[in-house]
C-alpha cells in the first residue's frame, strides 16, 4: 500500500470512458461468455488452485478480448486480469505504484457458470495507486450493471438508458441482519469460530460470486459482507460500489480498503454502528 500518496487524485477515467468500458464488457460477453453459457464441453472446464476453483475458456477468451481493448484505449495503463494473475501472482505487486490500472475479472463465478447457474458477473475496477476509482459489476444474463467511480452516487443501469440509484438497507439489530459470508474463505483452524457466529444473524447466505454479492449489499437485499479473500478482482469494484451506495466499508482491522493489499479481512455493513457491532463478533478474526 502506497503511504504517500496526495489528498486528492485527478479523475480516473471520465464518464465517456466508463461507458467505453461498459461497451468493452458487454461485447466481450456477447462473443465469448454468453454464448457458450450451458454448453460447455467438459474438455472446455480446468481446475486451478483446488477441484472446485474453475477457469473456462470462455473466462480465458473473455479477458483476452478486454485486455486488448482497454490497453488500446489506455495504453499507459496497467491491466491485470484474474487470469494473467493466476499465471503470474507477482502482476498484483505492481497494483500500488500503479497511477492507472485496471483489475478484470473476466467471469467472477465460474463454478456457477460452468454448472449452469445464471449467477455470474463480469467485473473491472479502475486503481489509482490501489485506491478504487471506478468500478462495474456486469450481469450477462439480465443484461444490467452496477456502476460507480468515486466521485458519483453508485446506479444500475440498462440498455434501455433507465438509471436506479442503488441505496444500501438501513442499520438494524443483529439478529435480523441477512449476511453474506463464504466459509471457504477462511483458514482452517477460523473455519468452526465463523459458524459459530452464524446463529446470530437472521439468514447468511454465499452465492460463491463476489459480483452479485456486491450488487445485493448496494441493492439494499443484503445487509453485510465478510470475507478474508482479498483478491483485487473480487473486491476492489464491489467495495467502491458499496461505499458510494451509502454502506460502510472497512478493513477489520480498521482502515479503507486498498487493492493492493492482499491479506486481512474486509467488512462491510449498512452503517458504522452496524459495522461495529458486527466487528465485535468477528474480533476473534484479529487476534
Amino acid at each position: 500500500m502506497n503511504d504517500t500518496l496526495p489528498a486528492t487524485l485527478p479523475r480516473a477515467v471520465t464518464p465517456a470512458q466508463q461507458q467505453q468500458i461498459v461497451n468493452i464488457v458487454r461485447r466481450a460477453a456477447r462473443a465469448e461468455i454468453t454464448t457458450r453459457f450451458g454448453i460447455l464441453e467438459p474438455s472446455e472446464i480446468f481446475t486451478k488452485s483446488r477441484s472446485d476453483d474453475l477457469v473456462t475458456v470462455a473466462d480465458m477468451a473473455a479477458e483476452a478480448m478486454m485486455t486488448r481493448a482497454l490497453q488500446i484505449a489506455f495504453p499507459h495503463a496497467l491491466v491485470i486480469g484474474e487470469e494473467a494473475a493466476a499465471k503470474n501472482p507477482d502482476l498484483t505487486a505492481e497494483i500500488a505504484d500503479a497511477p492507472l490500472a485496471f483489475i478484470l475479472d473476466p467471469i467472477d463465478g465460474t463454478w456457477n457458470f460452468a454448472n449452469g447457474l445464471a449467477v455470474f458477473g463480469m467485473i473491472v475496477a479502475v486503481t489509482q495507486f490501489g485506491r478504487p476509482a471506478f468500478g462495474l459489476i456486469y450481469d450477462p444474463v439480465l443484461d444490467d450493471w452496477a456502476i460507480t467511480d468515486d466521485e458519483s452516487h453508485a446506479r444500475m443501469d440498462r440498455p434501455s438508458g433507465i438509471e436506479t440509484r442503488l441505496k444500501a438497507a438501513m442499520g438494524k439489530s443483529i439478529e435480523t441482519l441477512t449476511g453474506l459470508v463464504s466459509i471457504n474463505h477462511f483458514t482452517p483452524e477460523m473455519k468452526p469460530k465463523v459458524a459459530e457466529t452464524l446463529p446470530s444473524f437472521g439468514r447468511v447466505h454465499s452465492l460463491r460470486c463476489s459480483a452479485h454479492e456486491y450488487r445485493m449489499i448496494a441493492q439494499g437485499r443484503a445487509d453485510f459482507l465478510l470475507t478474508a479473500n482479498l483478491h483485487p478482482w473480487d473486491h476492489a469494484a464491489g467495495a467502491l460500489i458499496c461505499e458510494r451506495a451509502g454502506a460502510h466499508v472497512e478493513m477489520l482491522d480498521g482502515g479503507p480498503y486498498d487493492a493492493s493489499r492482499l491479506e486481512g479481512h474486509l467488512l462491510v455493513a449498512p452503517d458504522r454502528p452496524t459495522w461495529n457491532r458486527l466487528k465485535k463478533i468477528f474480533g476473534f478474526l484479529l487476534a
